[in-house]
Order: structure tokens, then sequence, then C-alpha cells
């Protein structure tokens, strides 16, 4: 007989997978042996483990200007700035203005823009890009900043970008544009990657002064058949730019084995505004959940209201615990999902937590105008948290993500405004409505759910 104990997964993981192999042995097994860790090949922690220490004098430059590293914040978020240090190794920067971007297309405007005011290089990275008229478009600007002589460099995930990224490579390549695959998978290539561990940040760096981050990637509004994307981001300037920076660089390195180290990649910061911020990546190569733990303790500390705007949400039990609990004490939490989403197994397992969620107090609103692909929450009005992360299982322990943590009302009060345009054009679903799904949708949701931990 042959005992499997799922190493180092969380509870409800753990639970899916002996259900998995209780039923099916052989395929179960098979499977977890495949795929059932969440740990890149030791190739990569070793790369990673390099970077940080080149790295290192680019950090030390930075810290030498006191009023860009140690900004000042109210004590209340202090417990904010220091766990978000602590798990992805990035302290708070001053000095930044930030920027929502609400508008699909004209944040692909402003992109591009910037792109065609590049003066030394321009570096993309993008869970999807696809080869139609808006990655187009970007690709265009970037041949005419190879003419102007700046650096482009390129990266997509081999597999959310498959098969489009790979028809679009011929054309970079002859461009003089960089490009390159992250977390390849193939059989016949070197140094291969599991399927399930993507990079799906969402990251733009122009001259190291300018930074996008947020939920879009290289696609057209219409990249699915059947749903328009409606996507929220951030353009930054300003310190917190060369966190961005040093996220790409450490891909990069990873997936090219190319030091992105010289001045020219990190320039002596420039303050662009007043707003505190500070990156948090995360991914398998940490050695913690790190968005799952900072989001959790977000939720809790909070006192006043939450508002979590996400297309794919299955709570954990410590997520689905902290959002029932800041209810009890008084705190407002709302829940802006979509009406209409792209994966049917994933929709029916998100649906199946709205009753729990519903019954002890949380609001729901399902907007129906378009697919809010947007991912992005506010606290107290205080923080900002926006970037490229669910709040599901994927997100947290498969997928290197990127977030950006915004100390700022003013940014709060922006993000407010299209989460308010969300509530006036969604539906608030009402616990004795929800309740009327009839029974089949009910166990086919419950068993959607089952499943959950593994999606």
């Amino acid at each position: 007989m042959i005992v499997i104990v799922p190493f180092r997964r969380s509870p409800d993981a753990a639970k899916g997978w002996l259900l998995l192999i209780f039923f099916e042995p052989v395929a179960g097994l098979i499977l977890y042996l495949l795929i059932g860790r969440p740990t890149l090949p030791v190739w990569r922690l070793v790369r990673h483990a390099d970077f940080e220490a080149l790295a290192k004098p680019a950090y030390e430059r930075l810290a030498r200007d006191a009023n860009i590293f140690h900004p000042d914040v109210s004590p209340e978020l202090r417990h904010a700035v220091t766990l978000a240090e602590n798990l992805g190794d990035f302290p708070i920067l001053g000095g930044n203005s930030a920027e929502v971007l609400a508008d699909y297309q004209v944040t692909v405007d402003r992109l591009i823009a910037d792109i065609d005011m590049a003066c030394d290089h321009v570096h993309l990275l993008f869970y999807i890009i696809a080869d139609d008229a808006t990655a187009g478009r970007v690709v265009a600007a970037l041949e005419r900043a190879v003419e102007r002589g700046v650096a482009c460099r390129v990266l997509a995930d081999s597999l959310g970008s498959r098969p489009e990224f790979q028809r679009m490579l011929p054309r970079l390549l002859r461009a003089g544009i960089l490009a390159e695959e992250t977390m390849r998978v193939g059989f016949f290539r070197r140094h291969t990657g599991r399927i399930d561990l993507r990079n799906h940040r969402k990251i733009a760096v122009i001259d190291g002064d300018i930074g996008y981050i947020g939920s879009q990637n290289l696609i057209d509004s219409t990249f699915k058949r059947g749903l328009t994307y409606e996507e929220l981001n951030v353009r930054l300037c300003g310190p917190i730019v060369l966190e961005l920076q040093a996220v790409f660089a450490d891909d990069w390195y990873v997936e090219v084995d190319e030091f992105l180290g010289e001045a020219r990649y990190f320039p002596d910061a420039r303050i662009a505004g007043d707003v505190p911020a500070q990156a948090m990546p995360s991914g398998p190569g940490y050695p913690r959940e790190n968005n799952q733990r900072l989001v959790v303790s977000l939720i809790h500390a909070a006192t006043e209201r939450i508002v979590i705007t996400m297309p794919y949400l299955i709570p954990d039990g410590a997520l689905l615990q902290a959002l029932q609990t800041s209810v009890l004490r008084g705190v407002e939490v709302t829940l802006v999902v979509p009406l209409q989403m792209d994966q049917i197994l994933v929709c029916l397992g998100q649906r199946s937590y709205y009753d729990e969620l519903l019954s002890s107090g949380v609001r729901i609103c399902r907007y129906g105008k378009r697919f809010l692909h947007a991912k992005h929450i506010t606290i107290d009005d205080q923080i900002a948290w926006i970037g490229s992360s669910n709040l599901d299982i994927r997100s947290f322990s498969l997928n290197a993500e990127i977030v950006v943590l915004l100390y700022d009302r003013g940014a709060c009060k922006r993000l407010g405004e299209e989460q308010a345009r969300y509530l006036r054009d969604g539906e608030m679903l009402t616990l004795a409505g929800w309740r009327q799904r009839s029974p089949p949708l009910k166990v086919i949701e419950n068993l959607a759910r089952m499943l959950s931990p593994l999606l």
C-alpha cells in the first residue's frame, strides 16, 4: 500500500488532493507527483538568490536617501508596511505619484505614449501578449524605440501567451527587441517548467522612472469571444518604479542569465509626488504565501470598511474567516465580482461561497456591464492594494504575482470612485434571492467547491 501525504499544503488543498487520490488513486497519484507540490526547480531558486546578491549595491544606493527610504506614514499603517517588507523584501518608498487608469484603451494609449518618449530602455512583462491589434500597436512603439537606440526587453508567460507570443517572436527579434518566454514549458526544451506554475505578473517600466502595474494584459479587450474585459491599472512615477524594475530584472536574470544592475536601470530616484508606495512580489519562489498573509492581515486590521474588487475569489479558510470576523467587528465588507466569467468551473466554485458570505453580512455586488477583470482592494480609505493577484489558491501559491500598496487617501478616493461606479451599475445580491437558485445548480456549485483547492 502506498500512502500519499500532501506536503506543506494548506488544509483545503490537502483535502482536495486526498479526495482526488481516494476516488482516482492512480490518476490522483500521478497528478500529485507532477504538480502537487508548489515548488520551483533548484536552478531557478539558485538564480534568484544570485540576483539578490548581485543587486544588493543598487538597493544600498537607494537606501542612502532617508527622505525616500523612510517616508512618514500614520502609526496605524505601520503593521502593513512592516509585514509587506518582511514578506516581499521591499521597503516602503516615498516621493511617488500614482495615476489610476480605469479605461482600457486609455491605458494602452498612455503606455504607447510613454514608450515613444523613452530615452534609454523599456521593459515589459505580461502574462498574456497576444498577436492582435492592441499588442501590435505596442510592438510598433517598441520598434520605433529600438530605432532611436532604446533597449527594449519583453517577457511573456510561456503557457499564458501560447501560441500568440510564439507567432509574434520573429517580428520582435527581427526588430532588435530582446524577447523571451518565462516559465518555459515543452518536452524537449532546456530548463522546462511545470504547466501549473506560471508568471502572472503585469509590469511595464520605462527608463526606470515610469511604471505600470495592474490587471491588464497586452491583448484586445475582446480577446475572449463573448466577453469584453474591464481592467484597472496604475501609472507610477518616482522611486517605487525601481522596485518594479527589480522584479522585472530578477525575472529577466532567471530566464536569460543577463544581469540588469547598471545605474542606467536603477538611476537616482526622482521625487514625483507625495504618495508612499511599496511593491510586494509573491510566488512559489518565496517561503511563504505572501499575498495570502498580507490580505488576511489587512482584513483583520480594518476598522471601518473593506472593498474588494476581484474576478476570481475562492477563499481559503483563513481568508473566509477574516471576512466573516470583520463583519462581526462592525466593519463594512463589500465584494465586487463579475457577473460574467471566462472559466466555468472556477465560476461555479466561487458562487458556492456566496451563501456563507451573505449569511455573515458581507455585501456582494455582481457587475455585469463587462467582464470585470480588475483586482484591487481598499482598506479604511487609507491603503490601496492593486496588482495582478487574484484571491485564490492559484495566485496565493502557484503563480508569480506582483501588487503595489499605496498608503494614500487620495489614491483610495480615486479607487473609491471606480468602486462606486461598479456598485451603481451592478446588482447587489440578497441572501433570500440567492437561495432561490435551483437545487441541481446548488449541487453542481458545491461539487465544484470540493475541487476548488485544486483549481
